[in-house]
This record gives structure tokens, sequence and C-alpha cells, in this order.
């Protein structure tokens, strides 16, 4: 593969209009493919993104799965055995490029690198609620990670090389045993493409597919959340138990309530659950009460919480604030790449935080959060809001936007 250029950040890129063809979904508008595919069947797409070059090169992609900070995956099969082994890996502990059958897979991408933020944008017609992340995947020659199914959409674009990709919606989901990954037991494909630099493949929730390299190739995985109905539950019920607990601390003397039983007898079955105990409890749960509000706030913290490697870097040496807002008026402002930001009509959460939306707020967030940046020109109009320009440069300092600090 050819070198790449030093990193340079992402400029903005425009959320693609609902009623507005889109090369990128094969001239559909993304509410045609909201409607026809989104979740219910596959679409192949030829030159979604023509001319496209892999956001990192093999190099760079190498060098990021040799960082703590990067989760990162090497799968083999030599000798037609399954291994897989996690990262980070030293530059020595990758096996040769011109071996074949093995694939170096690096999640977050995005979060690392500009350029991978940059074609994560591009799929910002689906809420950022719903969008997880960017996977690389590097293969050589016959490198793949097996027949599998995903419980989550993905837009698998070829971003260098080839890949042949076997598909179909098959009934019979299950796994063969003893194997350190996901791999079917019976794969029935009823589809088979070849796909080069700039193709790609969506696919919904639970379609088998298999992916084979055919020489060297990278292949771009964009990925959608998609929790299971127990983990929504059991983090809901914790976001419940904590606010409860908030509230009556503020509200009682002796701190957070707690169970008591001041009618409990003596017993003779000292092991047997005790009735009163059931009885009390089950009156405890019975009164606990939620609206959409508590779940709107539960989801837009639980949504914008940064993943447990996610590092913030605050400048080194961070502008004061008039020079930020200085620069500011010249360059503009973006969110970070790691940042999370979304809102609703009552409160915004950034980076797992929540905050009310106050009528000032309410001025210049939306924007920011839709749009991931705020041009120059906007930001002077803005500006002679003392609170908006306090609280940006909080965020500028903790690492969560960016301004050029040579402007």
């Amino acid at each position: 593969m050819p070198a790449r250029s030093p990193n340079v950040p992402s400029s903005p890129f425009a959320v693609p209009l609902p009623d507005e063809p889109a090369t990128l979904l094969g001239n559909l508008t993304p509410a045609q493919f909201m409607r026809r595919y989104w979740q219910k069947k596959p679409l192949l797409i030829r030159q979604a993104i023509p001319g496209i070059q892999a956001p990192l090169s093999r190099d760079e992609l190498f060098e990021l799965a040799d960082s703590e900070d990067a989760e990162s995956r090497l799968i083999t099969h030599f000798r037609k055995s399954w291994a897989m082994e996690h990262g980070p890996f030293a530059p020595d502990e990758l096996p040769s490029v011109k071996k074949r059958d093995w694939t170096l897979l690096v999640q977050g991408v995005n979060l690392h690198d500009d350029r991978a933020r940059a074609l994560l944008d591009r799929f910002r017609f689906i809420p950022d609620a719903r969008l997880d992340d960017l996977m690389i995947s590097y293969a050589t020659d016959g490198g793949g990670v097996g027949a599998h199914f995903d419980s989550y959409d993905v837009f698998l674009l070829q971003v260098h090389g080839k890949r042949r990709w076997r598909f179909g919606a098959q009934r019979d989901l299950s796994l063969k045993e003893g194997l350190p990954l996901k791999v079917l037991q019976h794969f029935e494909a009823d589809e088979e493409w070849v796909l080069e630099p700039g193709d790609m493949l969506y696919l919904p929730p639970h379609i088998a597919h298999d992916g084979v390299a055919e020489g060297e190739c990278m292949t771009a995985s964009i990925g959608f959340r998609a929790p299971s109905a127990s983990e929504l539950s059991g983090q809901f019920l914790y976001h419940l138990a904590e606010r409860l607990d908030d509230a009556r601390s503020a509200g009682a003397k002796g701190g957070v309530q707690r169970y008591g039983d001041p009618a409990q007898p003596a017993v003779s079955h000292p092991a047997l659950l005790p009735p009163l105990l059931i009885e009390r409890v089950g009156a405890i749960l019975a009164n606990i009460e939620w609206n959409e509000r508590d779940v709107a706030s539960f989801l837009g913290t639980y949504l914008s919480e940064p993943k447990p490697n996610v590092i913030f870097d605050p400048p080194r040496r961070p502008l004061n604030e008039n020079r930020f807002i200085d620069c500011a008026k010249q360059s503009g402002l973006k969110l970070d790449k790691k940042t999370v930001l979304l809102y609703d009509k009552h409160a915004y959460f950034m980076n797992g935080e929540q905050d009310l939306m106050s009528g000032k707020v309410k001025k210049w967030l939306p924007e920011l959060a839709d749009k991931r940046y705020l041009e120059g020109k906007r930001f002077v109009t803005l500006s002679g809001d003392s609170s908006m320009t306090v609280l940006l440069h909080e965020w500028y300092c903790a690492g969560w936007i960016q301004v050029d600090a040579n402007a």
C-alpha cells in the first residue's frame, strides 16, 4: 500500500439531507434507504464513494494496533485452524504480510484518527445515538473471520483491495463449538459479490455473511449500537436507583433511606426467607415510577458515555479564555473526534454528563451537536453570551472541543 500523508484535522462534513439522493446510498435518498432497507434487507452499492482511499495506511493501522489505547484483535486460519489473540501487537508480533489467511481488526479507529472520523460522519443520516464506531479490517490473501452473523446493522465499505462476500438470510444460526470466535456451524449463501475500493454492502442484523480477502485488502465496517433488552433494563434501573438515592439523600436527614423491619418477630427457622421481607421489598419496588423524561435522561447519559478505553487529551498549553475566543472567531471550533454530544428539548448530554437545555443554550448547542462544528462567523454572532464562551472554554480545556491555536 502507498504511504499516506500525516494525519490532519478533518474538514466539517455536512449531514446528508433526508430527501436528497446520495451517491453513498446508490442515489437513494436517506429517507428511501431507511424505509426500504434499514433493518429489513441487504443492499449492494457499487461505487458508494468513488476514488476512496483507506483512512489509514497499512503501516499506520499496524502502529495503532500497537497502542494500549486501541482495541485490536488478530485472527488467523492457518492450517484450517482458527485462532484469535487480543492486542496490543508489537510490529514483530504480527505475521508477515506475505503470509496468507490472517486478519487484523482494529475497533474504534474514528476515536484515534480524524480521517476515520470524517468517514464515519458520512453516515450521520442515522441518529448519533445509534452510531457506534468505525472498525478497519486488514487481511492478507484468504484472510477473514469465518462465516458469522452480527446482532447489529453494519455497512461494509471496501477501502483497499478486493474482498469476496457471500451472504444469506438463513434461519440456522447455530455456531461451531470449541472455537475462539463465533463461526456458523452451517453456512448457506444466497448471494455472492466481489467488492472493490468504493463499493459497499449494507447488512441488517442476523444476516449470515462471510468475507474473504482476494489479495491484500482493507475493509471499513461502520457499526451501530444495538443493546440487548436485558442490558438496557439493567442499566436503566441502575440509573434510576442512583437518581432515587440522590433525591432521597437531599430530602432525608439521615441520608439514603434503607430497608427497615421493626415488626419482624423472632424466628425458629433462621434460614427461611422472611415473608415480611418479601412483602416490604415488594411494596418498595411497586412504588418506583418513571416517565419519558427519566428514560430520555438515561438514554442521553448512557449512549454518550465514553467507552472505557477513551481518554481525552486536554491541550498541553491551554489558551486563556480571551485568546480562545479570538481563535474561535477566526477559524471556528469543532467537537473532538471522541466527543459524543446528544440533546432533546429538555437537556443535553455530553460524554456521559447531563445539563439542562436553558434558553441561552438552545441558541447554539443543537447546531454544534448536529454539525459537530461552529464556523467562525457563527461564533462571532453568538459570542456576546459570556455564559456560552465560559462553557465552551471549559470544554476546550477538558479536551472535548478543539480550536486552531494558530489562528
